[in-house]
Formats: structure tokens, C-alpha cells, sequence
């Protein structure tokens, strides 16, 4: 048997960052998205130590990856010693890597449901209970929809789910570590560069305003890869919405009431080695469903 999961990705409708914590990490104030673009994590049993497979250029293959991470996490929890073993993890690349779409963490969210599935023995709280020490979006990646994320990004609160809305992506042809984004971050503050906030109110009927979709990583990234800020502002005059970058970058997205419109702008700024994608958000229900562990045989 195997297990499959769908690890899908997500955008920050807004990312505030509130100070240095006393840990080293900063202290975040995040409204996150789940959306339809996902990679997809088997997990299946096989002799031996155990062996993570991806085709895709840039993905490590050893302790690195945040699925290893997660998996050496649970089988910690379940008693059990030594390395984990007798399994292999297979994962099928979309969501482009060092994006702020959070492949990574999605990714060990799922290899955590399918572990869970083929090795047995524990539950949602248990995961739940893992997934902060993985890493910091992990958690996010567990519930999916719209939530609010507080503490490293690890405390998460579910929100009203945004309505939905047609979602293109635009990657540039480099990527942006979250390492390399704060602290980028932090040398502007210590330059004392400030940066007028754009205030994005979205123009839908939706009971919250904790989305204002304003990235406070985004001035700095934009400072040091000036592009970025040119395909967010291509996006408004596309006719999205609003637009922002998402997470640590480098990906832009916008959002859009109609499918037509978004297609047409995909098309318009796929050019050369810039990707765009055409996604949609997920309500909460649509992430649980879509992201199930399922069982199938070989």
C-alpha cells in the first residue's frame, strides 16, 4: 500500500513583523491562504533506511528537507529508535521552490499525514503537537483555509474563509531564501529605513479587515530585486484586486473575481524564464478533503 497526500501551497494576505524575539526568531503577525496549487507526498513502505525521491532541481534529499525533518520527528514520538527506516517518501514537484508559497513546510504537513497513515499509532494531536518543531509554517499547512498566525507564524487561529477568488502567480527567475529576506529586514531597520505602508482594504464582503494585505518583507526584497515590484504593480493594472508579494518572496500574486480575467493576465506575463500560474484559494473544508491522506495500491 501507499499513502498519497496532496501538500498544497499557500499566500500571506498580510505579514506584519512585529520585533525580535528573545529566541533570535521574529515575532510575526500573519493572515495565511491555502490555495489549489499543491505538490503531492507518498509515503510507502520498503526495506531499508529510510529514502526521500524528487525529481525536482534544488530539492535536498537528506536531513534538510523539512519532510526528513517530520518524519524523524514521528517516528521519535511513536517509541521507536534509532533513524527512521523501511520507508520511502516520494514527492511530486509543482509549487516552485524559495517562492513564499511554502512548499517546504506543505510538504512535511503531508508526509506527517501519510506517515501517520502507514505506521500507525497516533492522531491529529499528536501532529499537531509536532508540526511547530518542523518548522514554523507546518502547523498552517495542518488546518489550511484562511488562518491567522501569531508567535514564528506556529500559533495558528482559524478565520472566516476568504470568499473565493482566482489566484495568478508570477515567479520571477530566481528565488528569495527567508533567511536572506529578514535579514535583509534587519539591516534596513538598523539603517533606519522606514517604508510608508500601502494599505490594501479588499473590496469584498468578508468578515474580518486582519488581511490588509501588507507584507512588511516586501519593501526590502523589492529594494535589493526592483522586478518584483514591477509584477505586483502589473497585477493591479491587470485588474486584480490586490497584490503583494507573498511570504519572503520571490513569488507575486494577485487575486481575481473571475477566472477569464486571471487567464488572460497569465498569458500576459509568462515571459521568458517568469512563470505565472493560474490557482484559486481553498476554503478550510476544500484543504481537509483535498489533503486526506488516501490509500492506494501499488
Amino acid at each position: 500500500m501507499r499513502y498519497s497526500s496532496r501538500a498544497h501551497a499557500k499566500v500571506n494576505l498580510d505579514l506584519r513583523v512585529l520585533g525580535t524575539r528573545a529566541d533570535g526568531y521574529h515575532e510575526l503577525r500573519t493572515v495565511f491562504q491555502t490555495i489549489e496549487l499543491h505538490d503531492v507526498v507518498t509515503c510507502w513502505a520498503s526495506k531499508g533506511p529510510l529514502r526521500l525521491k524528487c525529481k525536482a532541481a534544488g530539492v535536498p534529499l537528506d536531513r534538510t528537507n523539512l519532510v526528513w525533518r517530520a518524519a524523524a520527528a514521528l517516528w521519535t514520538a511513536l517509541g521507536r529508535s534509532g533513524e527512521p527506516r523501511d520507508t520511502v517518501i516520494s514527492i511530486d514537484k509543482t509549487i516552485p521552490i524559495a517562492a513564499g508559497l511554502g512548499g517546504g513546510s506543505a510538504d512535511a504537513a503531508a508526509a506527517l499525514q501519510g506517515l501517520a497513515r502507514l505506521w500507525g499509532g497516533t492522531g491529529p494531536p499528536m501532529l499537531r503537537d509536532l508540526a511547530a518543531g518542523i518548522g514554523a509554517d507546518v502547523p498552517f499547512f495542518l488546518a489550511g483555509g484562511t488562518a491567522l498566525g501569531l508567535g514564528r507564524g506556529e500559533e495558528i487561529y482559524p478565520l472566516v474563509d476568504l470568499p473565493v477568488h482566482w489566484v495568478v502567480l508570477v515567479r520571477p527567475p530566481y528565488g528569495v531564501s527567508t533567511a536572506e529576506a529578514y535579514a535583509w529586514y534587519d539591516e534596513d531597520r538598523a539603517a533606519g529605513i522606514r517604508e510608508s505602508r500601502e494599505l490594501q482594504i479588499l473590496p469584498v464582503p468578508w468578515p474580518t479587515r486582519a488581511a490588509q494585505m501588507i507584507n512588511d518583507l516586501e519593501p526590502p526584497v523589492v529594494r535589493r530585486h526592483p522586478e518584483i515590484g514591477a509584477l505586483k504593480s502589473a497585477l493591479r493594472d491587470a485588474g486584480a484586486v490586490a497584490a503583494a508579494m507573498s511570504g519572503s518572496g520571490s513569488a507575486v500574486f494577485g487575486l481575481f473575481r473571475g477566472r477569464a480575467a486571471a487567464s488572460r493576465v497569465v498569458k500576459r506575463l509568462s515571459r521568458g524564464a517568469t512563470r505565472a500560474i493560474l490557482t484559486r484559494t481553498l476554503t478550510r473544508g476544500e484543504h481537509e478533503r483535498r489533503g486526506r491522506a488516501v490509500r492506494r495500491r501499488f
